[in-house]
């Protein structure tokens, strides 16, 4: 399990915030770019309801002036109609706007967790293994949800906010460009603290993502099959649900945090916006009262209701640069993502030689996870095609290392790996991996019935295919016997079944592959001596003709090897036949008499 946190940005990080540079808001962009013709469907609804949107404001200065004033009862009930008319009109645009602004948002949702899907189905394997599952997920979902509403609800609503800031503008200096100018004084006073709060909410934003991450993390350890049974096993509940609350009281704190900093901000943008009415109202009546022509209570009252209807899209524009700031979090990662690369892929112009009986050559080959902890240095050996190859050693000698090299879950640091004389990263990686079956003692189903497990193998397989390799695999019988065959559930991860069961079944879903190459690592670890017999044939009968390498622990697998390479601290320590290595008593004599042969005695012991 992961123990501790681990921040998302570090402090140079956070003290060298991304800038909005024109690449990056083209990048931002770039995924509104599909839906162009429903954003100007947006923008054409955002003017009619910007100018719509005036009128009420307006009539109402008629009201006041010609039908209250004027004592007209017949031309106020005109007008409020008319008002109330054109109020609704800007209600009916206003959620047709927002329906389709909805829409573009939840495809940019769609089209970003596919390209993040896609992409990192294709990471290579040390992206997975060095990256934490809380931090995959959560830049997924939450990181991907939170900056949809940034491309789409953020331009949409400067664009909405723009278009009304300008209509309204004209109005009211249309008016009277005296009470304009008193009403839009306060402006200014809002550009500061929305500064300060924009800085402040992303460091703790930033700080609330990464504690996010934690969490799921934790969650994801602690409440998945294999981590409850640990928690549970090592009676750990307590200590557990101690780390989750301290986790989530920090997460909970930084969110109080960004709240409270946000309602601050609001507070004083509404003292702030106060201040211009009453400015309104003053100024208005001065110069009503001094006899100017040009105003009247219909033109203060229409211009009160302008200039706050003015204010909202006003701190809406600042407060965009607040969210922006806060977003800015959200892309960064995601960004971070999308920007690690994938070295193992196809070459161009990457060859599919015939893999028929394919000959295995490791030169001189060198490899290390880390540049200055070397793990193989100058491995040289050879598979002849259609042989059995068997690699022993000591735990944590490099054995698994040498095997993930042919598939190419990882690519050398040095030397060749070839297949039939061709670079195995001269062979097209899809066709390569085709080629090759792997078991290993990890063994990984789906959730999801036996059937579907089967023919992730090979996705058209027929029925009888598929009977057919479980009967090889000896698991057919086994399966029969169950209420719902073929299609019982294994459950996660295959929990369902035994460790033997989940064990044939991997060995019959690689069968159904039918590869030329067959890796088995620790294939039968975790069958007992009997259910390992059982199906030693099936498993010799599926090597004939195939050229195979096997990481066995248990000498009666050893023994039918063609030829036995002995892997210790990264180096071939030994190559030969059981007997010739039995002679040279080095290494392969020591695993003899201390692992082997008590391996035998034991199964020896089990048979009788």
């Amino acid at each position: 399990m992961s123990l501790g946190p681990r921040g998302f940005l570090t402090d140079e990080e956070k003290q060298n915030m991304p800038k909005v540079t024109k690449e990056l808001l083209l990048r931002i962009l770039s995924y509104l770019k599909p839906y162009w013709p429903q954003f100007i469907m947006v923008f054409v609804a955002i003017l009619l309801s910007s100018v719509v949107g005036l009128l009420p404001s307006l009539i109402t200065g008629r009201i006041v002036d010609e039908a209250l004033v004027g004592e007209n009862m017949q031309l106020l009930i005109k007008l409020v109609i008319l008002a109330f008319l054109t109020l609704g009109l800007s209600q009916v645009i206003g959620v047709l706007e927002n329906y389709i602004n909805a829409w573009i948002s939840q495809r940019i949702i769609f089209d970003m967790k596919n390209q993040m899907y896609d992409h990192l189905q294709h990471m290579p394997h040390s992206f997975f293994t060095s990256e934490r599952q809380g931090d995959i997920i959560t830049r997924m979902n939450t990181d991907i949800s939170g900056v949809s509403s940034v491309i789409s609800g953020t331009l949409s609503s400067i664009v909405s906010n723009t278009a009304t800031v300008v209509t309204t503008l004209v109005a009211l200096f249309t008016m009277s460009w005296k009470l304009a100018l008193v009403g839009i004084v306060v402006i200014p006073l809002l550009i500061l603290p929305t500064k300060r709060v924009g800085k402040t909410r992303w460091q703790l934003l930033s700080e609330s993502q990464a504690k996010n991450d934690e969490m799921n993390q934790l969650v994801n350890e602690t409440l998945s099959v294999s981590g409850s049974v640990l928690v549970k096993l090592f009676t750990r509940e307590e200590e557990e649900y101690e780390r989750f609350v301290k986790v989530n009281e920090e997460v909970t704190q930084l969110a109080l945090r960004e709240q409270r900093s946000g309602k601050w901000f609001h507070v004083i943008m509404g003292m702030f916006t106060q201040v211009g009415p009453l400015l309104i109202y003053l100024a208005g009546g001065y110069f009503l009262i001094k006899g100017d022509p040009a105003i009247s209570v219909g033109v203060i009252t229409a211009t009160v209701a302008l200039i706050n209807r003015l204010y909202r899209p006003v701190q809406s524009l600042l407060n965009i640069q607040v969210d922006f700031t806060r977003s800015l979090a959200l892309f960064t990662r995601i960004f971070d993502y999308f920007d690690k690369e994938n070295k193992i892929v196809s070459r161009p112009g990457a060859k599919k030689p015939n893999m028929d009986c394919p000959r295995i050559d490791f030169k001189h080959v060198k490899f290390s996870y880390d540049p200055t902890k070397p793990l193989l240095t100058d491995i040289n050996f050879t598979v002849p095609g259609g042989q059995m190859f068997a690699i022993v050693g000591p735990s944590g000698s490099g054995k698994s290392t040498v095997v993930n090299l042919i598939p190419r879950l990882y690519d050398v640091c040095g030397g060749l790996v070839t297949i039939n004389g061709m670079d195995v990263r001269n062979i097209d990686l899809t066709y390569l991996r085709e080629n090759i079956g792997v078991v290993t003692q990890d063994t990984y189903l789906f959730n999801g019935t036996i059937r579907e497990n089967m023919l992730y193998a090979k996705s058209d397989a027929t029925q009888e295919e598929i009977e057919a390799a479980c009967r090889t695999a000896n698991i057919h019988d086994f399966i029969v016997n169950q209420p719902d065959g073929y299609d019982t559930e294994v459950g996660n991860r295959g929990l369902k079944l035994s460790g033997g069961e989940k064990q044939r079944l991997s060995i019959a879903r690689v069968i159904l592959k039918n590869p030329r190459i067959l890796i088995l690592d620790e294939a039968t670890s975790a069958l007992d001596s009997i259910s390992e017999n059982a199906i030693q044939d099936a498993l010799e009968t599926m090597m004939k003709g195939r050229t195979s390498i096997v990481i066995a622990h248990r000498l009666s697998t050893i023994l039918k090897a063609d030829r036995i390479m002995v892997v210790k601290d990264g180096v071939i320590a030994e190559q030969g036949t059981h007997d010739e290595l039995l002679e040279q008593g080095g290494v392969y004599r020591g695993l003899y008499e201390t692992q082997f042969r008590k391996i035998l005695d034991m199964e020896s012991e089990q048979n009788d």
